[in-house]
């Protein structure tokens, strides 16, 4: 591995994958518990979902047949001859030239194979009623099964749930699930000029504030935060924290001491702890250039710039996928308000401001500021991105947008 080669975003992702192992044990639980929770194994229907033909509509059940060519000029007549009762199975079997009363969800009866709205009808008396628009068959209903056929694969294993993913499971009569405890990984400040966000700085020093951002991307991930607070540019004990999270943790995060200067030690302490060790040190992307990619053992490294918008980015763009397997990215495509410069050989990726044109396409406009200045990121509403080739972007071209 050329460690000295900057990588795209792509290949550095595929070089980690290949090493990355970020298996946790794994529970069963009840449906209230395991929102934004990772499944451990494929889940199948266990029953047909709906069980029984149903009505979607208040009105009457009906043989189709029997409306066909209706109109209010020249009604069809059927004669009630039952109603179905929410909850319960019908009592009878509908036959040529009747119907049932049915309130939306309700079993249709034996013989019906579809339902008029009691909009459509004129009620003659307590009998008889008066069809004054046809219905096709299977109109106003669902079928057993439609949503769920037993054996069908509700959800894969590896999928994180959302509130519809429980529904579903729900639905289909699962009420507990195995899945993994969330990934734990830790999050280490590096630099003596970092101090604690309550206390006041002195000339020269700033507050922690990747602990902060980078433990709520990793919360956004489905995943728990541990923090190991400040390390100042010392290589024991830096290097003695980093063992302590790899042994409680499953990944790490180290942001700053990851440049090139004379006491950034991150990659001197990553090297020192285990194989494969660093896999790359630096990204071919602006902001970020400094990253570490390392993997101990099969638990992820990632040494992070130390501004925090630079780490924000990197997370995004290269933690996030391998933290958060079922997470998908779907970029949009935007027009600059104005024209950007940049580098050739780097992929660039701009903070922007999402809104409207006059004629309704989305446009971007880039936000401006260095890459220590999060409250550029507070007015952002995605990273527009720049292509490794190109030198620029002109007004009004289009670019990839990746929203927050």
């Amino acid at each position: 591995m050329d460690l000295f080669r900057a990588y795209v975003i792509a290949d550095a992702l595929s070089i980690l994958r290949e090493h990355v192992r970020l298996d946790t044990p794994v529970e069963r639980l009840g449906l209230r518990d395991v929102l934004h929770r990772t499944l451990a194994e494929d889940v199948f229907a266990p029953e047909d979902v709906p069980a029984f033909d149903r009505s979607t509509m208040d009105g009457y059940a009906v043989r189709a047949a029997d409306t066909f060519g209706a109109s209010e000029g020249l009604p069809a007549y059927l004669d009630v001859v039952g109603e179905v009762l929410m909850g319960q199975a019908p009592q009878g079997h509908l036959e040529t030239g009747q119907a049932f009363r049915i309130a939306t969800g309700g079993m249709l009866p034996e013989g019906a194979d579809a339902v008029v709205m009691v909009e459509y009808t004129e009620e003659l008396d307590e009998k008889t009623i008066g069809v004054t628009r046809p219905v096709a068959p299977g109109e106003n209903t669902v079928r057993r099964g439609d949503d769920l056929k037993q054996g069908v694969l509700l959800l894969p294993r590896g999928h994180r749930l959302r509130p519809q993913d429980v529904g579903l499971l729900a639905a289909a009569g699962v009420s507990a699930v195995r899945i993994r405890r969330p990934l734990r990984v830790g999050i280490i400040t590096t630099g003596d000029e970092v101090v604690p966000v309550d206390r006041h700085p002195r000339l020269g020093q700033v507050r922690d504030v990747n602990s902060y951002t980078l433990g709520g991307q990793v919360r956004e991930c489905g995943a728990e935060p541990v923090v190991y607070g400040i390390i100042g540019d010392d290589f024991e004990t830096l290097a003695a924290t980093v063992r302590r999270a790899l042994r409680e943790t499953e990944a790490v995060l180290i942001s700053g001491g990851s440049s090139v200067g004379r006491r950034d030690v991150t990659v001197d302490v990553v090297t020192s702890l285990g194989k494969p060790g660093v896999l790359f040190h630096g990204l071919a992307v602006r902001p970020g250039k400094p990253t570490i990619g390392a993997v101990i053992g099969h638990k992820l490294v990632l040494g992070l710039p130390g501004h925090p918008v630079s780490a924000m980015v990197v997370f995004q763009l290269l933690g996030r996928p391998l933290l958060d397997p079922g997470f998908r990215r779907f970029p949009v495509r935007a027009r600059l308000t104005r024209s950007v410069s940049s580098q050739a050989g780097k992929e660039d990726y701009i903070r922007v401001r999402l809104s409207r044109g006059d004629g309704g396409e989305l446009v971007a406009e880039p936000i401006p500021g260095k890459s220590g200045l999060i409250a550029t990121m507070v007015r952002a509403d995605g990273l527009a991105r720049i292509p490794l080739e190109s030198q620029g972007v002109a007004a009004s071209d289009e670019v990839e947008v990746i929203p927050f």
